[in-house]
């Protein structure tokens, strides 16, 4: 798969994609993503990506023809080569890029899905994710100051997302965010190949409870369910746990799913413990362990 991240901030996005899970699948080339410098694409000596709003008001627009002319470039789309072209005094290009169908590297005309990260756009969520995880490429307009030049939303997009009900300076950190959420459903991309199927939202619910050592911290305990050893038990309790936890914090997601006769039947029953059996096979070996300990044998 391939990301194109289309910003007037580009170092603030290459600098996020250098870590961690992302930096790795790039590594493997499990998943190829560029970063788009869109002042590269200015048609004007200056670079200039913004200008005053027409009929007046605070702040600046995103101009069309530096974006139209980026994602020309990225796609091979003579119609947007030839129309960003001719909508410049001269019909050709000026200063700056030097024309965007002389690239030295123009890729061939082909489908794309291109998102415009913005307030209005649909909410992206686990679901998005997992869809646009099957493209072979996706570009990424990063939004920025009050907005785009309309005719972006009308003639150059197929989709404008929203990571939230919340204001941003710009469109970078919600781009990063559904590239991260892609790159980790990319085969390979994380140790554990079942690990995306166990994530929260996979199947609309919340993760359960996670613990690691010390077995007790400040007289905090681990469940002790988790060291029982009773692997269908222990997720019977992590199912438990995602159903009770998902219809208490997001009442919404648990709404729209159908739960099976099983899921309801735990749902609805009391958390489960560790079956008697297990418990004695553990009290014995505990008190066997604390034999040992006093004998001097243990560690």
């Amino acid at each position: 798969m391939r990301i194109d991240i289309i910003s007037v901030f580009p170092e603030m996005v290459r600098e996020a994609l250098a870590h961690s899970i992302v930096k790795r699948a790039i590594d493997a080339d499990l998943i190829t993503i560029r970063v788009i410098n869109l002042r590269d694409f200015a048609p004007d000596r200056h670079k200039t990506t913004d200008d005053v709003p027409y009929g007046g008001g605070g702040g600046m627009v995103m101009k069309v023809e530096p974006i139209a002319r980026a994602i020309a470039h990225l796609t091979g789309n003579a119609e947007t080569i030839a129309a960003t072209c001719s909508s410049e005094s001269g019909g050709g290009a000026r200063d700056g890029h030097a024309g965007v169908e002389e690239s030295s590297h123009p890729d061939e005309s082909h489908q794309a899905r291109i998102v415009l990260t913005d307030p209005r756009g649909e909410r992206f969520d686990q679901a998005t994710a997992r869809k646009w995880a099957q493209e072979s490429h996706l570009i990424l307009l990063c939004g920025h100051y009050e907005g785009v030049d309309d005719r972006v939303r009308q003639h150059l997009i197929t989709d404008e997302v929203s990571i939230g009900d919340y204001v941003l300076t710009g469109g970078e950190l919600p781009a990063l965010v559904i590239v991260d959420a892609i790159t980790r459903l990319q085969p390979g991309a994380l140790g554990d190949a079942e690990a995306p199927d166990k994530d929260s939202f996979a199947e609309n619910l919340l993760e359960y409870p996670h613990y690691t050592r010390p077995r007790e911290f400040s007289g905090w305990t681990v469940p002790d369910i988790l060291l029982c050893g009773h692997h269908a038990e222990i997720n019977r309790w992590r199912r438990w746990h995602q159903l009770q936890s998902t219809h208490a914090r997001r009442p919404d997601l648990f709404a729209s799913r159908e739960l099976s006769a099983e899921d309801e039947k735990l749902f609805r029953g009391p958390e489960p413990t560790v079956p008697i059996d297990t418990k004695t096979a553990r009290r014995n070996l505990e008190q066997k362990k604390n034999q040992e300990d006093t004998d001097g044998t243990g560690i």
